[in-house]
């Protein structure tokens, strides 16, 4: 049975190969809400060891084939069911690797004048890649009314075991994409 995690909540994982689902829906539905979701792959001080860590829209795979985006889903939000999937095989995750952050950004959010505050529903899953039954979900119940990416969580190494901590912290993310907010803080 999954585990539904309160924001800070810490769980250990147990699993090789996992998937880590995000999903939103627009508060309004006539109008399109590009989010993209990202993993930043940190060593341990918390840094891109160099910008092939960086799993997004534009570089869809890490150099250790360890993280792997499901693509850009431009479409606004779905309906139901995870909206864009990052799969993670913590067994291939280069050793100079010490967490994985999550995040989620709004494209084009300053020019489209959009924040989380208009996206309702978010949220961040960890499942089984292989059975796909769900381990723990996140939902982000705050309003980040002027927020334009979250940090949704963090798979992090601890004594040799994965745990994913639920982070949720919202920014304002100023830049085209608002993953520049994000590069400026792990570089």
């Amino acid at each position: 049975m999954a585990i539904n995690l309160q924001k800070g909540q810490r769980i250990e994982i147990g699993l090789s190969k996992v998937c880590v689902g995000l999903g939103w829906e627009a508060s309004d539905s006539a109008v399109d809400h590009d989010l993209d979701a990202s993993a930043f792959m940190l060593d341990s001080q918390n840094k891109l060891p160099n910008d092939d860590f960086l799993v997004f829209y534009n570089q869809t795979e890490s150099p250790d084939k360890s993280v792997v985006s499901s693509g850009d889903d431009t479409t606004g939000g779905a309906v139901s069911g995870d909206c864009e999937t990052l799969t993670v095989d913590l067994l291939k995750v280069d050793s100079k690797i010490d967490q994985i952050v999550f995040v989620a950004t709004i494209f084009e959010a300053l020019k489209r004048k959009q924040n989380f505050g208009q996206v309702r529903n978010s949220y961040i899953r960890i499942y089984d890649a292989i059975t796909q039954e769900e381990i723990c979900k996140y939902e982000l119940g705050e309003d980040f009314s002027i927020e334009t990416g979250v940090e949704f969580g963090r798979l992090y190494k601890r004594n040799g075991q994965w745990k994913f901590e639920a982070i949720g912290i919202g920014y304002k993310c100023e830049g085209e994409h608002g993953l520049e907010f994000f590069i400026a803080k792990y570089k």
